[in-house]
Formats: structure tokens, C-alpha cells, sequence
């Protein structure tokens, strides 16, 4: 088994040295060659992301698959694994150990206390630099959903959904969502 403190050829972790891994109860992704591990989420985290997945499986049209624990290689050097995703069908059936970002329309993250700068600062950057097209932002604490476009210079803010609102959206697919359904 490989090292968990490092790769098992030596510098930089890629996707095929995180087979080796136990499978425990932590998430392990790659920031730029760097192993970073973060514990599995806490029940309410968990509850929160299956509401919001029963939400857009219902809605999201043929071809459109909405998921979880499946990574993105978000560059060469770095694999994430959101909370959710929005993919192609046809993505899906290429297989592989992560999906290509250029078939990603959505990721999502809820926010956690614990690694919240993770999903803030980091994911931001490195999901808008591989090009996906709309990034979401899930705040248990505050019942908030921040939806991120994706354009020149990274993502910009399009909008910030309070509790109680519907979300309204035509991408990446039309969509109702009430946030009391999620919270």
C-alpha cells in the first residue's frame, strides 16, 4: 500500500496513487500534486446534499445525470470530489477514474466549518480554471445558496438565494428550486 505521507514513486500524488489508499472514512483529493484528506461529512452536511440532489434529479431533463462521489480532475495536478454534480449522461459512459471537467455543467459544494476555505477559495479557483461552467455554494448555517457563472477572470457572483426564496434558472438546465426544500 502506498504511504499516505507521500506517493508511492515519490513526488507529486496523481489520481492513480489514491487506489492505493484505504478506503476509510476520509475524502482524499489533490491540490497541485498535494494530498489534501478531509474527514466524511457530518449528518446534517450529508442531508442537506440528498435534498438538493432529490430536487435536481427531478427536474433534470434525459441526457443530464445529477451525482455524487464521483471526483473531477479539475487539471493535471489536482482531483476534487464535490458534493454534487451535474454532468452529461454521455460522460458517464466513458468511465475512467474521474470525469473530464469539460463534461461537468455544475458542481456543488456544501459548506462546511471545517474546510470551508477549501470550497471558498480553493475549489473556486481551480473549478472555474478548468473551465466549468457554473459553480454552487450551499451555507447550511446561513440557509443561503450562492450560484457562481463562470467567465473571464473566474466566477462572478450571479446570485445570493436567501432561506424561503425559489431559486429560478434555465442552467444547467430549467429549474425551480425552493431553498425550504433543502434546509
Amino acid at each position: 500500500m502506498t504511504n499516505p505521507a507521500r506517493p508511492g514513486r515519490g513526488g507529486a500524488w496523481t489520481l492513480n496513487d489514491l487506489q492505493d489508499l484505504p478506503e476509510d472514512d476520509q475524502v482524499y483529493e489533490i491540490f497541485d500534486g498535494s494530498l489534501l484528506v478531509s474527514p466524511h461529512a457530518d449528518v446534517f452536511h450529508g442531508a442537506v446534499a440528498n435534498r438538493l440532489r432529490r430536487v435536481l434529479d427531478r427536474q433534470a431533463p434525459a441526457g443530464v445525470l445529477v451525482g455524487q462521489d464521483i471526483g473531477v480532475s479539475a487539471r493535471r495536478s489536482s482531483y476534487f470530489v464535490p458534493d454534487l454534480f451535474v454532468a452529461t449522461e454521455s460522460a458517464m459512459a466513458s468511465g475512467g477514474a474521474a470525469l473530464d471537467p469539460a463534461d461537468v455543467l455544475l458542481v456543488v459544494e456544501v459548506i462546511s466549518p471545517n474546510n470551508a476555505g477549501r470550497d471558498l477559495v480553493l475549489k473556486r479557483h481551480e473549478y472555474a480554471a478548468a473551465g466549468i461552467p457554473r459553480y454552487w455554494l450551499v451555507e447550511p448555517r446561513k440557509q443561503t445558496l450562492t450560484v457562481l457563472v463562470n467567465g473571464a477572470g473566474g466566477y462572478r457572483e450571479e446570485a445570493l438565494v436567501p432561506a424561503g426564496e425559489v431559486y429560478r434558472t434555465e442552467q444547467p438546465f430549467p429549474l425551480a428550486l425552493p431553498l425550504a426544500d433543502i434546509f
